[in-house]
């Protein structure tokens, strides 16, 4: 028996990346995967790549509508959804908005970056409560950030939404507790993960080794984390080994948060 055998799944910001990872896994565990995205183009494409038992449906976390029509149709074919993985986010620098520190970043970057961050997690884990109750039981997973639990000066409104999305994980967990619901809900704190959204930093030239290895200098693994090394993680989540786990933060950084940097072997030099 595979792990997540026969569960329903919807992953947001499935497209590429985390997201897209999350849900080769899941699949790979004998989930059913509904993909979102509001790349169309591209979540199509991923969808039909990763197989028969990948759907893609179009969904723009912000809005409320798109939340109500994808779990009603999710829940109209298969009685409820079982996992949701609340991944669509964004740092606020995709526009070529510089500008985010705590002084100059302007009120509508930081709204921003809230609406898609935190409000599409409060709404993703809203839907997904009532896409649960019928089985009353289910996974929640909430993609933070190591940025959730640190200050980032030049990135205020991206540290701000995920430090709201470890509390709101924990909130949620105590509400789904309270009404006897065995529906879990916990956040994964993911730092240097090799995503593309790195790539325009790395390159494809000659240095791009090197430069690799500085923007993971202070890393005390001393090397970029994978997309499969967080879906990893997710796949715990997802599964029915981790029924007693619920309310918590589960960092995957290479030891980034474990204190200072590790300093090298006498060998490593």
């Amino acid at each position: 028996m595979k792990r997540l055998e026969g569960k329903i799944a919807l992953v947001t910001g499935a497209a590429r990346g985390i997201g897209e990872e999350i849900a080769h896994a899941f699949l790979n565990e004998g989930a059913n995967v509904y993909l979102s995205d509001i790349n169309d183009e591209l979540g199509f494409i991923t969808a039909k790549r990763l197989g028969s038992s990948a759907q893609y449906v179009h969904l723009d976390v912000r809005n409320e509508q798109d939340w109500s029509s994808v779990t009603n149709f999710i829940v109209s074919a298969h009685g409820a959804i079982d996992v949701v993985v609340n991944n669509a986010g964004i740092t606020g620098f995709e526009g070529g908005d510089l500008v985010h520190d705590p002084e100059n970043a302007s009120l509508e970057a930081w709204r921003s970056v809230h609406a898609t961050n935190l409000d599409g997690v409060f709404l993703g884990c809203k839907y997904a409560i009532k896409a649960m109750r019928p089985r009353r039981a289910g996974s929640i997973i909430n993609i933070s950030s190591r940025s959730g639990l640190v200050g980032v000066s030049g990135a205020a409104a991206y540290a701000s939404s995920k430090a709201a999305v470890r509390n709101h994980s924990k909130s949620v967990a105590l509400y789904c507790a309270e009404q006897g619901l065995q529906i879990r809900c916990n956040s994964i704190h993911p730092a240097a993960i090799l995503t593309p959204m790195w790539e325009p930093m790395l390159g494809h030239g000659p240095d791009r080794e090197a430069r690799m290895a500085e923007l993971v200098r202070d890393t005390p693994l001393r090397r970029f984390g994978l997309p499969a090394e967080v879906a990893a993680l997710a796949v715990l989540l997802a599964s029915d080994e981790a029924t007693y786990i619920t309310g918590t933060e589960l960092s995957i950084d290479g030891g980034l948060l474990a204190g200072s940097a590790a300093s090298p072997r006498a060998e490593d030099a």
